[in-house]
């Protein structure tokens, strides 16, 4: 840990030192001329697998950044425990810079304030490495390659699936199937829809700058866990009886929304817990250790300090930290009952699927799209009803 404050001043002279860029705001590019929230697209988004051009697969040299109190960080780590790629992939928790954070994402924890990876001080630093012409934000979760000391992708859209498929190779054999090649369009189709409507339905009330853009995220995050309750009363997860890489970037939403995220934006419709199915598949999944310890170390606790980049401060030290949330999540096993296969939650990969076969191009998804008007529209329409699963009995262990 560092033992002196890391100031604006000291945040400055480091930037100067190999001329790093102030962090670009959001307010006057992801906010409409109506107030509306209207997320950016990600920056580095170039696949991983063996194409000319892409990310290559090697062992041993990949990092994810990330920090608690951004919805999106979670989940690759999430991912990449429940898929046993830990000795693989290291992570790390970037925090601000400086009292102002103007350069962003950075290693204020270091006796250096330098990222023991790869010696920068920023995570910037490691998108000019590999782009010299880049001006934007650098954002969690940031994947990257500490061997070269540069950023590879920051797609949380897709980067889950990569380290679900591409990654294959170096998972152990018995990893966990969560995202089975026959229903990968079902499953990006979900996910599309899970994305504005649950997942950037916080931000959307958020970050928005006009009763209209709150109350339309507002809607749409009410709508659509009112969608998921119902899909939930006959399904143990999303997809049925196992758990899939849906079920991630669900949870990671909803759990962050009901430990406190919900008081620091405004009136809500019900509280997460008052949607009975969705609160008893939330707590399910906070057993799931890969769950849980990428979770509970970083809700607030007793012996904490408020941090305000997750919940709020005045929340935190008036109630939060009075909570047992290990007591608060537990569950009584209640949901078995959903499953045709209740002592197992995971689906196998069959064995004679070969890693060849397994792989496969991930989609592009619309909200990568470089074109406000695409990303601004949000009405993503599945071609089922999102409270039916439509793979309900066909996620089968042999």
């Amino acid at each position: 840990m560092a033992n002196i404050e890391y100031t604006d001043e000291l945040a400055e002279y480091f930037a100067k030192q190999n001329g790093t860029k102030p962090r670009a705001g959001w307010s006057n590019i992801e906010v409409d001329e109506k107030g509306f929230w209207v997320r950016q697209a990600n920056y580095l988004t170039t696949a991983f697998g063996d194409g000319e051009g892409q990310n290559k697969v090697k062992e041993k040299r990949y990092i994810i950044y990330w920090n608690p109190g951004c919805n999106w960080s979670n989940r690759p780590v999430i991912a990449r425990d429940l898929l046993g790629l830990h000795d693989e992939i290291k992570d790390y928790i970037v925090g601000p810079t400086g009292k102002s954070n103007k350069y962003g994402w950075g290693f204020g924890d270091e006796e250096d304030f330098k990222d023991p990876n790869t010696g920068v001080y920023f995570l910037s630093d490691l998108y000019t490495n590999a782009d010299p012409s880049f001006s934007g934000r650098a954002t969690t979760p940031t994947f990257a390659d500490y061997v070269e000391k540069k950023a590879l992708n920051n797609d949380y859209h897709r980067l889950t699936n990569y380290l679900e498929v591409q990654f294959r190779k170096l998972q152990p054999k018995d990893a966990p199937d969560l995202y089975p090649k026959k229903y990968r369009k079902e499953i990006d189709e979900f996910n599309d829809w899970l994305f504005p409507n649950i997942n950037d339905g916080h931000y959307r009330m958020a970050f928005s700058k006009s009763p209209e853009g709150y109350k339309d995220g507002h809607d749409a995050f009410h709508a659509a866990l009112e969608k998921l309750d119902e899909r939930l009363s006959t399904n143990r997860f999303i997809f049925g009886d196992y758990v899939t890489d849906s079920d991630i970037r669900a949870f990671v939403s909803l759990v962050k929304w009901e430990a406190g995220g919900y008081l620091l934006v405004g009136p809500q419709k019900k509280r997460i817990r008052e949607y009975k199915n969705v609160w008893e598949y939330v707590k399910e999944l906070f057993q799931i250790p890969a769950f849980k310890n990428n979770t509970l170390p970083y809700l607030p606790g007793k012996d904490d300090k408020p941090n305000v980049l997750v919940f709020g401060q005045n929340y935190l030290s008036r109630v939060a930290t009075t909570i047992d949330w290990e007591e608060y999540f537990k569950s009584d096993g209640s949901r078995k009952a959903n499953s045709d296969d209740p002592d197992n939650i995971f689906l196998k990969h069959h064995e004679d699927e070969s890693i060849e076969d397994y792989q496969s191009e991930i989609s592009t998804t619309k909200w990568n799209d470089k074109r406000n008007e695409v990303r601004a529209d949000k009405n993503f329409v599945l071609s089922t009803d999102p409270a039916i699963n439509p793979l309900k009995g066909l996620l089968k262990n042999n």
